[in-house]
């Protein structure tokens, strides 16, 4: 894809959390609790990932899916725009000794996928660092990545709540989900994301996804504040 335009988005520019920081990225790892290895080897079952698939993890961070991935023996492509991630994802590959992951230093808008097409596309908590009309952009070429049939799992902070109540919806979605300093993602945390990142609504995500070719399998919503979907490529883009 070419990058040159003067007026294409920079999705190696920092937005919210800086990761270029080693420290935060060791606490972004202690902090994500729902992508424990437990959890991970729980989504790659449900999405039924097994030996031969070709996976890849957009946005992978701290490689903990990737990892679960390669040991049912899917080939991997683990795509962060973090050099720091990705050194410290390789750092856990190599102290796991895992296998068939090729890391890669590019983001959704960058990544330039090789050889056959992907059967599943798995993307968590990093969807929300480009603006709307950048995540269309990046469904397009997600769609174009996968084989017919193929799948996107997304799952990020998407908003389902009545926009009319974000103020209120906003408050109590931070002040349920802060922890102290130390024990997991700060209010601090939560109001950084709201203010400096790119978070969207059920509504406008969902229709980006459909315009994008892709068929919503199946969407659910945990909270309020965060989704997930599991769509399907139904023909050739």
């Amino acid at each position: 894809m070419d990058v040159s335009q003067r007026w294409f988005y920079n999705e190696f520019q920092q937005s919210g959390v800086d990761f270029e920081d080693t420290a935060r990225v060791e606490a972004y790892d202690h902090n994500q609790r729902s992508s424990s290895e437990e959890a991970e080897r729980e989504l790659v079952e449900r999405l039924g990932i097994s030996a031969g698939h070709i996976v890849i993890d957009l946005g992978a961070g701290t490689g903990t899916f990737a990892i679960q991935a390669s040991k049912v023996g899917a080939r991997v492509h683990a795509v962060d725009v973090s050099p720091t991630m990705l050194a410290y994802a390789q750092k856990k590959v190599h102290a796991m000794n895992a296998q068939n992951i090729q890391f890669h230093h590019a983001g959704f808008l960058s990544y330039e996928h090789q050889g056959e097409p992907a059967d599943f596309i798995v993307t968590k908590a990093a969807f929300h660092h480009l603006p709307d009309f950048w995540k269309t952009v990046a469904l397009l070429r997600m769609a174009s990545m996968l084989k017919t049939g193929g799948i996107l799992y997304l799952r990020d902070v998407v908003f389902s709540f009545n926009p009319s109540e974000y103020h209120s919806c906003i408050d109590a979605w931070i002040a349920r989900m802060a922890k102290p300093s130390g024990e997991g993602f700060t209010a601090s945390d939560y109001e950084m994301h709201i203010r400096e990142e790119y978070s969207t609504f059920s509504w406008i995500l969902e229709g980006m996804i459909t315009r994008a070719g892709l068929e919503i399998v199946q969407a659910h919503y945990p909270a309020p504040e965060s989704a997930e979907y599991f769509c399907r490529k139904s023909k050739n883009l």
